[in-house]
Parts: structure tokens; sequence; C-alpha cells
């Protein structure tokens, strides 16, 4: 909580820290009043018990008091939800389409990723829609949540002000695999940036739009975790055990292997998985695997 990433985690926690300074000073006078009346009408020094009349004075105060405290806390907390609402209006805007279970970013010149790539200092909205269910885009660090529905668009913003890696979770129940939908916020230099946004060619590009079109990021990562399928990262050229007609045997992923596994997944299942991934002969054309094929080869 301490760390502040971001323009938003610093109005965030700026809140968070008055709403937390009051409860404390609340505690602190409640007890205070409370060890007070302990001592003061102790069963000792008032044997016989008395009534007390009411207290005009005092039921104000303990009635103004909190009533400040709580309108103080509305109007900071509404001043601060107000400056994370208002969009700067040189933000850079970047498209979000949730499904179950994988997140897909859009850029302005048309490229995509499976993983949000953003300039530090720069503002930053999110446009965020969904293709099947409710979603939730939530970065903890940047302390952003938003939801992605279906049938509209909603929208978060922020600025990321220093430099790393921070997790992006699904923060609303999207079903079986939602604990798995998560993904990475990449924050860079400028120009760091400039040479990522403009340095992947055509056919990667074209191969990443269609991994993502049919949903293949919904069983295999590119972050080299494990979903149904085996992962995207390091595949290209690396050694994969596989079981063929039952028997085990190692084999380099490469184009040949990639297109084959493709056109036929059942053939060659990687040892550890599962034959469930439907054979997509007549759905791709040969120019299409070659792409495919080629934004493999990007997944490091």
């Amino acid at each position: 909580m301490w760390s502040e990433p971001s323009s938003s985690a610093v109005k965030v926690d700026n809140v968070f820290m008055y709403i937390l300074g009051i409860d404390f000073l609340l505690l602190f006078a409640v007890t205070v009043v409370m060890i007070y009346f302990v001592i003061r009408y102790n069963r000792k020094r008032n044997p016989v018990a008395s009534d007390v009349a009411d207290n005009p004075t005092l039921e104000v105060v303990w009635t103004v008091i909190p009533l400040v405290l709580v309108l103080s806390m509305f109007f900071y907390g509404w001043m601060e939800f107000k400056a994370i609402r208002l969009v700067p209006p040189d933000a850079m805007p970047v498209k979000v389409s949730a499904r179950m279970w994988s997140w897909q970013f859009t850029y302005e010149n048309g490229k995509q990723s499976d993983e949000l790539n953003v300039p530090v200092g720069k503002p930053v909205k999110l446009l965020l829609s969904s293709e099947d269910v409710i979603h939730s885009f939530y970065v903890p660090a940047f302390r952003v949540k938003e939801d992605a529905v279906p049938g509209m668009q909603t929208y978060v913003w922020f600025q990321p002000d220093r430099q790393g890696t921070y997790s992006i979770m699904c923060a609303e129940y999207c079903g079986q695999r939602h604990s798995y939908m998560m993904s990475k916020v990449n924050v860079m230099s400028q120009k760091e940036f400039e040479e990522w946004n403009e340095g992947e060619s055509k056919g990667a590009q074209m191969g990443k739009d269609i991994v993502n079109t049919k949903g293949c990021t919904g069983c295999h990562s590119i972050d080299g975790s494990v979903i149904v399928g085996p992962s995207f990262k390091g595949l290209y050229n690396s050694k994969v055990v596989v079981v063929t007609a039952g028997k085990e045997r190692e084999v380099a992923a490469d184009k040949e292997y990639l297109i084959k596994s493709i056109l036929e997944p059942n053939a060659d299942i990687v040892k550890g998985f599962q034959p469930i991934m439907p054979p997509q002969k007549g759905n791709l054309t040969d120019a299409e695997m070659e792409e495919i094929v080629e934004y493999l080869e990007t997944v490091e």
C-alpha cells in the first residue's frame, strides 16, 4: 500500500489513510471515555445508583462531531473520485476486450497484445468491453478496477509513474477458470514503448490477431503458466516430449511440428496434457498457419 506506482494509487491511498486516521482517533476517544467512566462511576464510589438528567449540550456535541467527520470523509472521497474519473485530454486510448478467460489489448495503430504495454508518465484510457459475461479489470498496484460488461463500453484511466511489471486480474467471478484470467501491465520508457509498438512484423501481428480471435489463449498461455494446454511461451524450436501412438518421444517444436499440431492436435500429444483440442483442418488457410507460426516465434 505504501508504494505508489500510479496517479490513481496516490489518490486512493490518501483517502484510505484519512479514513483510517479518523478511525484511530475515534477508537482512542471512545476508549479514553470508557476507561474514565469505569473509574469515575465505579460501584465502590457510587454504592447508590442515581438517575442522570438529560444534557442537551452533550447530545449536540456527540451528534455534530460524528456528522462533521462523516461529511468530511464523504467530501474528501468524492473529490478524489472525481479526479480519478476525469480523463486527461492527452490520454492514450487502448481498447480492452475481455473473454473467458483472457484479455486482449488493441492500440491506436491496430496492434494487439495479450499484455498491456504502456509508457511511463503517460495517461492511459482503457475502453472496456466483454465478449461473453461480466468481467472486472483489476490492477491492485494501481488501485484500478472497472467492470467489462457485454453490450456496453465502460472506461477507466491511470497514469503509470514507475517502470515495472504489475499484475492484472479479473475481479468478477466469470466461470470455471476465473482465477486463471490474469495478465500483466508492462510499464516502460517512451523509447522502449515506441520500439515495441512499431517493431513487430506484420506477419507476426496477423498471427497474434488470429490466435486472439480464435480464442487460443483461453487454453494456451503466453506467460509460461499452465492452463488447459501447453504454454506458447518459449515453445518455438524448443524440445517437447510427446506421446505418439502410445509411445513417448522427443521432438523439436519447429514450423513443421507446430503446423501439424494445429491441423492434427491429437496425433502427437504433449506429455502431461489431455487430447481435447479439436482439429483445425479446414478452419485455417495455409497463409494463416504461417502467420501463427511467425507469431509463436516471437513469444519468448
